[in-house]
């Protein structure tokens, strides 16, 4: 970013919500910048089977890609480097990286969020998400795990909602404490007995990456899984709408209308790091809305005639 740029929009955040928007703003002929700082959770999907229009599959990185490369062939610009701050200048933001700063008009937050990951080393998490051994998204990969030995690790209220959900894909499912013993109601253990998932308490350590899948210690001694889901919750990107002073909820994510507008006029926000189903086709969608949005917008407030 060159210092004190300027453009129409400034997009932060180039996963599947940040570069959907882009293509719609380049192509609504405004000036649009993104500004990706290179950690898109979608880059990190091995395989996704789900997304409507890929019978076989396509790996994150290729469909990130196909989206910027869209993006820039019709005229946004994607700008490696990180948002450091943010602020508002009159009717304009301002936004800060280490590469310089860049006014906009409105601002589009496409920040995301990122997994907690269990106690295990990147080289090896990284080999286990390639192999299908290590899993994030039961919504996106439960159907893999049809029939299969899983295990989730985690506890209380998130480790039980996700072990009922995997059950609905296979009868082997484990759910295994992180760091100790379960944190459990009694109401949670006697659902989690109605369905046949199997408690072991923590610390879930030692994994090792092996020919049949994943493989940890627990409580309970050496146990090995075809694939394991972390169910350790996430953090929410959201900390530049909260110094803007956007509403967040209690979790984290940016409150937004049906339009993606956030409680600050000129700021959006979409996918991830906003409350909804953690989709890429639903982070797409709210990236086109929010789009639309914002070239309605600036409309209202400088007419867009060729």
């Amino acid at each position: 970013m060159a210092e004190a740029e300027d453009c129409d929009v400034v997009i932060v955040g180039g996963g599947p919500a940040g570069l959907t928007a882009a293509i719609y703003l380049a192509r609504f002929h405004l000036r649009t910048i993104v500004v990706d700082a290179g950690h898109s959770r979608a880059e990190t999907i091995p395989l996704t089977r789900n997304h409507a229009g890929y019978p076989g599959g396509i790996t994150g990185t290729a469909l990130v890609a196909a989206m910027r490369e869209q993006a820039v062939e019709y005229g946004a610009s994607v700008v490696v480097d990180r948002v450091e701050r943010m602020e508002r200048d009159g009717d304009s933001f301002v936004a800060h990286g280490s590469a310089g700063s860049v006014r906009a008009r409105a601002v589009l937050l496409a920040t995301g969020v990122f997994n907690h990951r269990p106690a295990i080393d990147d080289a090896l998490h990284d080999a286990a998400l390639a192999a299908g051994a290590l899993r994030y998204c039961p919504i996106c990969d439960g159907y893999e795990v049809t029939d299969r030995k899983v295990g989730i690790i985690g506890t209380s209220d998130r480790g039980t909602k996700e072990a009922l959900f995997l059950r609905g894909y296979t009868g082997d499912v484990t759910l295994v404490a992180a760091d100790g013993p379960h944190d459990l109601t009694a109401e949670q253990r006697g659902r989690l007995a109605d369905a046949g998932v199997v408690l072991i308490d923590g610390p879930a350590r030692e994994f090792t990456l092996d020919a049949d899948g994943l493989s940890l210690t627990a409580a309970d001694g050496r146990l090995s899984f075809a694939s394991v889901y972390p169910a350790l919750g996430s953090e929410i990107h959201s900390e530049l709408a909260e110094a803007l002073g956007a509403k967040t909820e209690n979790a984290g994510c940016v409150i937004v209308d049906t339009h993606q507008r956030t409680s600050i006029k000129g700021l959006y926000a979409a996918g991830d790091v906003v409350l909804g189903l953690d989709q890429i086709s639903h982070a797409m969608g709210e990236g086109g809305v929010a789009a639309t949005t914002i070239r309605n917008d600036l409309a209202e407030v400088r007419p867009m005639y060729r």
